[in-house]
């Protein structure tokens, strides 16, 4: 397949930037929209690499006070420390998962119909959470990312570890996990955030390995246009959000989710 053209490469931008750090999938979404817009192979993974990394760029730079503190804390802070020993834990299933398992689960479920179940299916998950934590307000442990202890940053990457399949969502995956595991909505959510840096640089590290030889001079126009267009709409999301969990709970991502996998299912029939 040739490189997307600017108008691909502009849709599939908004999409990957706005849809990464909600709870709706963006792999979901890119699956669904790639095929409609006839985006689809390994050409189309390449191209994938491009808009992830505008969009894992938008994070880094939304809380690159948080990530410098990190970095330069280090030797002398003992919260530094905890809070990068939080990360590396929570990483570690999803990437040992994802090395193990990942190419069998691209085989089988990249594609819109097993995408729509997941919609749905992780749908019900996150109105199960947000019940759950209405109801039992006492559950909810941690208010402070700086409180989280080691076992709950396991527990979270346990459940992003969910996140290998298509169409379950990443950061809906952490968030939701979360919650049931006692972290309040804001900090399962900033901390969904954080995580996803080292996730999506190890992941996109992996596809630039492995797919290294499919780059061309063609590609550098769309792929630039991807890029900068995901990095816009990721900030704006990740802003939105930020706000938005405030105030609001997350059932009204799992009546789109299930809107959405319905539509999916009835087109991909």
């Amino acid at each position: 397949m040739d490189a997307p053209s600017l108008a691909v490469a502009l849709a599939l931008g908004i999409v990957e930037g706005l849809t990464e750090f909600l709870p709706v999938s963006s792999t979901g979404h890119l699956i669904v929209a790639g095929s409609l817009l006839g985006q689809t192979g390994e050409r189309a993974k390449v191209f994938e690499i491009a808009i992830q990394s505008g969009a894992m760029l938008a994070v880094v730079w939304e809380y690159r006070a948080r990530f410098g503190h990190a970095i330069t804390g280090l030797r002398s802070d003992p919260v530094a420390r905890r809070f990068a020993l939080n990360l590396a834990i929570a990483f570690l299933p999803a990437a040992v998962l994802g090395l193990a398992f990942g190419s069998m689960i691209q085989r089988a479920l990249f594609a819109p119909v097993p995408v729509a179940i997941a919609f749905v299916v992780g749908a019900f998950v996150i109105l199960w959470a947000e019940r759950r934590q209405k109801r039992a307000p006492a559950s909810v442990r941690v208010t402070d990312v700086d409180a989280m202890t080691p076992l709950d940053a396991l527990k979270v990457g346990f459940a992003q570890a969910f996140a290998l399949i298509p169409g379950t969502s990443r950061s809906g995956a952490t968030i939701m996990g979360g919650m049931l595991f006692g972290l309040s909505r804001q900090v399962a959510t900033e901390f969904s955030f954080f995580l996803a840096v080292p996730i999506m640089f190890a992941a996109t590290g992996y596809q630039v390995v492995k797919y290294r030889d499919l780059f061309t001079r063609d590609d550098l126009g769309p792929f630039a246009m991807g890029f900068v267009v995901s990095f816009v709409a990721a900030l704006v999301a990740v802003k939105a959000l930020i706000r938005y969990v405030a105030h609001h709970d997350f059932n009204a991502f799992a009546w789109y989710r299930i809107a959405l996998g319905a539509v999916v299912l009835w087109y991909f029939r």
